[in-house]
């Protein structure tokens, strides 16, 4: 699989900034009450957006172009005669 980068410097700027910002929030508040789960949730969260933002890369972001590529590739290769088999037979129409 080849990871190339698929969001932009701003975007990763972005994503940097608020997971830096979520990050510190929660282990603050992990600190605070350990026993609460969800704080630990929310600092592994932060630290993967950190994560794509210095990488670049955002998986989410290549499942939603692979999708559409994927559709694109489909409607080029459906012509009338595949989408007639596709249908159920209606005798009524005949």
């Amino acid at each position: 699989m080849k990871i190339t980068p698929n969001i932009g410097i701003l975007s990763a700027l972005l994503r940097i900034t608020c997971g830096l910002t979520i990050l510190s929030w929660s282990t603050a508040k992990l600190v605070k009450f350990p026993w609460r789960d969800s704080y630990l949730v929310a600092s592994i969260l932060g630290a993967m957006k950190v994560a794509e933002g210095i990488v670049r890369y955002c998986p989410i972001v290549a499942l939603y172009d692979k999708g559409q590529e994927m559709m694109h590739e489909r409607k080029e290769n459906t012509d009338e005669n595949s989408i007639q088999q596709m249908l159920p037979h209606n005798p009524i129409n005949e």
